[in-house]
């Protein structure tokens, strides 16, 4: 009952300050997948997306108050889809994965979108672990391999200095921790639409991987805020 008054509330044009405070205590209640059962339904989904601006497909990010409230929502829509199969069914029907990279397109060359950026990777991370038919619509429908290797580039803000081989910066200071965050969510969500890439077929396909082959070479010489990130990057 609770997380239903609180999507109640949310469902209405309230203020970012109460909006943000509604979000975060469902987070928190979102982690018991028991609490989850009543709540997971079209609808709520709905409502959620609607706050994480994944409804919005040709308007730009230009609100940064509304930045706090995209981020709760995301955080909220991680754990109840990690959580809840229901939701991972209902991820798919609501065309949930197109709608988060159309998101992180809109995130490219913008302020303060770091957070943004890192759990909307996140969430394209789970739902490509956790349901292989969103799995393959990233790779074949989406272009799934394409958003997140730009996703990757721009977290290591790759300089090229020829078609497949990026300029080394020996004297550039570390990644600091929202990139490296950004950059382990895209990694691994990397992982999972190529997991099973065994054969490539065609020249775009083959110039995307060897693209993506030299920023992995970068990313394994680029180092982050602390040691213990630095191995979890690579």
């Amino acid at each position: 009952k609770l997380c239903e008054g609180i999507l109640n509330i949310l469902e209405k044009d309230t203020k970012t300050s109460c909006q943000v405070a509604c979000l975060e205590a469902l987070r928190i209640l979102s982690r018991d997948k028991k609490v989850l059962v009543p709540v997971t339904t079209k609808r709520n989904m709905q409502i959620l997306m609607r706050l994480a601006k994944l409804d919005t497909v040709g308007d730009p990010l230009e609100k940064v108050s509304e930045f706090p409230v995209i981020v709760e929502a995301l955080k909220c829509l991680c754990n109840i889809i990690f959580n809840s199969a229901v939701a991972q069914k209902l991820s798919l029907e609501l065309n949930l994965a197109a709608m988060l990279c159309n998101l992180l397109q809109k995130c490219k060359d913008q302020q303060f979108v770091d957070d943004i950026k890192c759990f909307d990777l996140r969430l394209l991370f789970l739902l490509s672990l956790l349901h292989t038919d969103i799995r393959s619509q990233l790779r074949q429908e989406l272009q799934g391999v394409q958003v997140l290797t730009q996703a990757l580039e721009s977290s290591l803000s790759v300089r090229w200095t020829e078609e497949y081989k990026v300029a080394e910066d020996r004297d550039r200071p570390p990644l600091s921790l929202q990139e490296t965050d950004c950059a382990i969510e895209a990694l691994k969500a990397l992982f999972n639409v190529t997991l099973d890439s065994w054969n490539v077929h065609s020249k775009n396909e083959s110039h995307q991987f060897r693209y993506m082959a030299a920023i992995l070479r970068h990313c394994l010489l680029t180092t982050g805020p602390t040691e213990d990130k630095t191995e979890e990057l690579h």
